[in-house]
């Protein structure tokens, strides 16, 4: 039996090749990310007279540089294994007398692959994959257009900080009406209260009219705003005020399309309360298939809400945090379900409760929700069945 082991790269990665007795069989080679590259590794496997049926193959979840290696490895029929390097880890403590050169990575992969102690990482099914991607995407647009609204009030405090008292939501429509075409306090002042008035009515559909005009005009004259670069700032207020337009344009969109492939794809998922289509999309985009998970603790890990406890010698910490560790955007989901489960599930909003008539911080309380979630996903999705709370 043969095992390699492959260190992933963006460019080039790195293969060794070992026999059942963990014996580097030859030098590490380098290959590039491309076709020509993969038909290297296989010159490799020939070489060898290594095939599909005695050769196993581990490769590091490295970013997303793996997949088309990944990819293109089963295609041919050989058993790809995909791990985690944290579970590497250990290995890497173990043989980093053993190799003196910079294969060390892959042929500590290889080991593990010969001692079979992994849990894997696989490619889901398309539609799995394709929510995966949708919802990563998503996640992405709506923290770039968080960071755009930070930077138009920040343009705000300085050329008209009173502004954040005229609405109770700078971005609403029509605020954002007012600043994409009168951006700055001098624009406001350049119209007359009827004007202004009527722009307020249509975009507010008749909430604002008069007297929010004067308003806005009273706190315009008498700001303490900055009195240069005026055209500076108003020019990238409207053009920020317009990037966020657009960005929200296609979030609607996006968030249409996700919202079709989850109901094709899970129709479960969002039984649970504070789990709507979208934290429905991440949640089974990235756990992929549930039965990859022996346990719901396994799944509480897997999105990093298990507790770490700092501990050293005799003494062990009394402040507990999250590990952390593992997906990121998972954990992300779960953690916005359970702020919305703690005030709303008959089950789980008396726990949050209790914690905090124990004198835990809302945050602890949450984090005790999402783990609790965590069950209860690993149930749903294992059972294939609704959620119904459990009350006692």
């Amino acid at each position: 039996m043969f095992y390699v082991g492959i260190d992933i790269a963006k460019k080039n990665h790195e293969a060794s090749i070992i026999d059942s007795n963990g014996k580097l069989l030859d030098k590490s080679i380098s290959f590039s990310n491309s076709e020509t590259g993969c038909s290297k590794l296989i010159d490799l496997f020939e070489k060898f007279e290594a095939n599909t049926s005695n050769i196993v193959i581990g490769m590091e979840a490295t970013g997303h540089y793996w997949v088309s290696l990944y990819s293109y490895l089963i295609d041919l029929g050989f058993t790809v294994n995909v791990i985690n390097p944290i579970q590497s880890d250990a290995f890497r403590k173990m043989y980093i007398r053993q190799t003196k050169n910079d294969s060390k990575d892959s042929f500590v992969i290889a080991q593990i692959m010969r001692f079979g102690e992994f849990s894997t990482t696989s490619l889901a099914d398309e539609d799995i994959m394709a929510l995966r991607q949708l919802s990563r995407y998503r996640l992405a647009l709506v923290d770039e257009c968080s960071d755009w609204k930070r930077k138009c009030i920040a343009l705000l405090d300085q050329v008209f900080p009173e502004y954040s008292r005229l609405f109770s939501d700078t971005f609403g429509v029509t605020s954002r009406e007012l600043l994409s075409n009168y951006p700055t306090p001098e624009d406001m002042l350049s119209i007359d209260t009827n004007t202004l008035s009527k722009l307020l009515s249509e975009s507010s559909r008749g909430r604002f009219g008069t007297s929010k005009a004067s308003e806005i005009q009273e706190f315009a004259s008498n700001t303490f705003g900055v009195g240069f670069a005026k055209d500076a700032f108003a020019f990238q207020i409207k053009q920020i005020i317009s990037q966020i337009n657009f960005i929200e344009d296609q979030l609607k969109e996006l968030e249409t399309k996700i919202s079709d492939l989850l109901h094709r794809t899970n129709q479960v998922i969002t039984t649970i309360i504070g789990v709507g289509d979208i934290l429905g999309a991440i949640i089974i985009g990235e756990i992929g298939d549930i039965s990859r998970f022996e346990s719901a603790s396994q799944l509480v890990a897997y999105a990093g809400l298990d507790v770490a406890i700092k501990q050293s010698g005799d003494f062990v910490g009394t402040q507990t945090k999250i590990s952390k560790r593992g997906s990121p955007y998972l954990r992300r989901a779960i953690w916005l379900a359970a702020t919305v489960a703690a005030f709303k599930d008959p089950a789980l909003s008396p726990y949050y409760h209790s914690l905090k008539e124990r004198g835990k911080h809302h945050l602890t309380a949450i984090g005790a929700v999402a783990r609790k979630m965590c069950n209860i996903i690993f149930a749903v999705l294992t059972n294939n069945k609704p959620y119904v709370p459990n009350i006692r």
